[in-house]
């Protein structure tokens, strides 16, 4: 007779339990079929995000965990854990710093899903660009078009290359963006871009390699239109109006850089070259890093001539140097 009770009563436990869970799942499945149906899609995936970096902050943690238990020392051990328990805190802090500059991108842009329409028969062959195409002028694609950058004791090197990759069915040129400080190099990155028929250029993905001390590190902020959800964006429109703001990449938790124009009637100067109320100046920003924001400059028949970090003046890039050379 006590066992009969017991093991109804561990019955009615179980029973409460599935019932609160179902109870929580269907809540969690009612609040996020509410955000669909009330259009809120971009705010709905800034909140969707936010539990995947939770997780991941969980993840990590635990495995920092593991790792300290194979320590043997035990101060060192302790302090591990340590370590562990502030870099989740601190972590877990910024999923949350993450997810509230998200939904300002959704104040900025609106709720709508972001789900360009791509469709080839718009985009031009980019290496008629500069021939029988006109480029876009504050973001010229032409081949063999080639910009030096200074900024502290970097040098950056953007060469338009004549190589091309198809990605969505449209031909993208192959942009190389060499970063190096003291004469070694820091980053590689491959990015691929395309002009339309209207003039807008736009950007499809990149390759970037990270390296320290000649040894590569990470591919950080590499993607690829179409892949795992990734979409393109546009990097210049061609007709900037004050006020425009985009996304000029699409790939969540990766790569979420946006522009906003500020001006199109602005004056700026580097050794290259300048503008006096002729440069558009744009605002740009990634709710990866809150807080963080850069304003170019883009001179007519040259593009970026400037780049400088808003919250230090002092760190500035210029252009030093640019010149049209045929290519193989």
């Amino acid at each position: 007779m006590l066992y009969t009770n017991n093991n109804t009563n561990v019955m009615r436990i179980v029973r409460l339990t599935l019932v609160t869970i179902s109870t929580l799942v269907l809540s969690s499945i009612h609040s996020t079929a509410f955000a669909e149906h009330d259009g809120s899609f971009c705010s709905n995936t800034a909140n969707i995000a936010l539990k995947a970096c939770r997780f991941d902050v969980k993840d990590d943690f635990w495995l920092a965990k593991a790792n300290c238990s194979n320590i043997s020392d035990h101060e060192e051990r302790v302090e591990c854990k340590e370590e562990a328990k502030e870099e989740r805190a601190e972590a877990s802090e910024e999923c949350f710093d993450v997810r509230e500059a998200r939904h300002e991108v959704c104040d900025l842009l609106g709720e709508a899903r972001y789900e360009p329409e791509i469709d080839p028969a718009n985009f031009v062959n980019p290496l008629e660009i500069g021939n029988t195409v006109a480029p876009n002028p504050y973001f010229i694609l032409t081949p063999g078009f080639t910009r030096i950058y200074e900024d502290g004791d970097e040098t950056i090197t953007v060469t338009n290359t004549t190589d091309t990759i198809e990605i969505l069915g449209v031909t993208c040129i192959v942009v190389r963006d060499i970063v190096e400080e003291d004469g070694v190099v820091i980053e590689d990155t491959v990015d691929w871009h395309a002009q339309d028929i209207y003039g807008n250029v736009w950007y499809f993905g990149e390759i970037a390699q990270n390296f320290e001390k000649g040894i590569l590190t990470d591919l950080d902020g590499s993607f690829k239109a179409g892949e795992e959800g990734a979409a393109p964006g546009i990097v210049m429109k061609a007709m900037s109006q004050v006020g425009d703001a985009y996304r000029q990449e699409w790939a969540l938790s990766e790569a979420e850089d946006l522009g906003e124009v500020l001006s199109i009637t602005a004056s700026e100067t580097s050794p290259a070259a300048s503008c006096d109320g002729t440069c558009i100046q744009t605002r740009d920003f990634t709710p990866l890093e809150p807080g963080s924001e850069e304003n170019k400059f883009y001179a007519p028949g040259v593009g970026v001539i400037v780049e400088l970090n808003t919250n230090d003046p002092e760190e500035r890039g210029e252009l030093v140097d640019y010149f049209y050379a045929p290519l193989p």
